[in-house]
């Protein structure tokens, strides 16, 4: 079919949205701890609140894109995070944070559903290798700016004196609070977001039958594959990691080495994301001249290294080596979700919603991470990663995937 570039832009102005909005949560959580003096257990709720949404979602609104059409999927997305966003804004307090947080996420987890077989259908499918890791790239470009952003609104809402969208703002937020300010953009992207998908006109999306979601049935059957379980741990623990140290890292920074939230650990966090999108790119390149599995062990070993610098170094050295754990963590989504599909014959469609559904890692991890902290201490509680951090490193041992990613050694045939 004819490639429509005009949906390929909106794609990736979609990926930078949900970007933009979901991983601004890392950031904020000293703000949450500090503003509804919360427990880490308590602050490891939020979280937990987001991320669950993607296991209450993801494969339901992979059965709804089939029976109805991916424009009003994307656009019931956007409406349920705006009432989110407007939720929070509108009522800042813990208990409306939960709801804002798991709407918003409902949102997030639609989308994630609908756009990437989407993306291959409006760029072409000789295109999608190479528009897939754009969009990676602007996703990671989001995450580097939303916590500078953050930076920006809170310092310019804390003066006396403000004007334009600045003063707007400042008379919409409670006064100690002008990171809420962030919950009225989102409310404000997410209804142009809507506008802009209401007035678009889509192409109709062709799924072969691998691609397409199968009924609950076909679910539990490939529930009782080991090999599909152990790749769901896999993206589980990924999902659960990422978000372990994103989400915990500004506080750990603040409470251990009084590093300001606000400045360095937003920056810390920009960095942490702004790494990860060029350790995906150096990514590419290694993908080409090595085995994935062995890239995903050296990796690994790497990012656990760095993380054990960040809980027990110097607070300079916690500083940096953070950041650079989002470097080492670049490779691992991609060259797990991919050997997952690569070890099976069939339902790929099935299977890698069952995959998706593994995001919830990012909701049950921060809660173990947020008890843990509350009986032993935030730097006890975050040593949880060396767990998931390990399981994800055991993968580049027992993988064996039905076909592997070639390299430009490889002999041609």
């Amino acid at each position: 079919m004819k490639r429509n570039y005009y949906i390929v832009t909106l794609i990736m102005l979609t990926f930078f949205v949900i970007s933009f909005i979901t991983n601004i949560i890392g950031p904020l959580s000293p703000e949450f701890i500090k503003d509804f003096k919360l427990s880490d257990l308590l602050a490891g709720v939020l979280p937990f609140a987001f991320f669950i949404a993607y296991g209450v979602m993801s494969i339901p609104s992979s059965m709804l894109v089939q029976k109805y059409n991916e424009k009003t999927i994307m656009v019931t997305a956007f409406v349920v995070a705006f009432f989110g966003s407007l939720l929070l804004a509108v009522s800042p307090g813990y208990l409306s944070a939960l709801l804002s947080l798991f709407l918003i996420g409902c949102g997030m987890a639609m989308l994630q559903v609908v756009i990437n077989p989407l993306l291959r259908t409006a760029g072409g499918e000789e295109n999608y290798a190479f528009t897939s890791v754009l969009a990676q790239l602007i996703f990671g470009a989001a995450s580097f700016l939303s916590p500078l952003v953050m930076t920006i609104m809170i310092s310019e809402l804390d003066k006396k004196k403000h004007s334009g969208v600045f003063g707007i703002l400042g008379g919409l937020v409670p006064g100690g609070m002008s990171w809420i300010s962030l919950y009225w953009i989102f409310a404000v992207i997410c209804l142009l977001m809507f506008i802009i998908l209401l007035l678009s006109k889509f192409p109709k999306v062709e799924l072969t039958s691998e691609e397409k979601a199968g009924p609950w049935k076909t679910h539990l059957q490939l529930f009782k594959r080991p090999v599909v379980i152990a790749f769901f741990i896999g993206l589980f623990c990924y999902v659960g990691t990422e978000q372990g140290v994103s989400y915990w890292m500004s506080e750990f920074l603040s409470r251990y080495h009084h590093y300001d939230p606000q400045v360095q650990g937003a920056r810390a966090v920009a960095w942490f994301w702004g790494l990860m999108t060029a350790g995906g790119i150096l990514g590419l390149f290694l993908l080409k001249i090595m085995d994935s599995r062995r890239l995903l062990v050296i990796f690994s070993i790497l990012a656990i290294i760095s993380l054990t610098a960040a809980l027990f170094g110097s607070a300079e050295v916690s500083l940096y080596a953070f950041s650079i754990v989002g470097f080492f963590m670049s490779v691992m989504y991609p060259i797990i979700f991919s050997l997952a599909l690569s070890s099976i014959d069939e339902h790929h469609g099935s299977f890698a919603g069952i995959l998706v559904t593994g995001i919830i890692g990012g909701a049950i991890v921060q809660i173990l991470i947020g008890g843990l902290g509350n009986l032993l201490g935030l730097r006890a509680g975050m040593m949880f990663l060396y767990i998931t951090f390990g399981y994800m490193l055991s993968i580049g041992f027992w993988a064996k995937p039905l076909i592997t990613n070639k390299t430009i050694f490889d002999s041609k045939d």
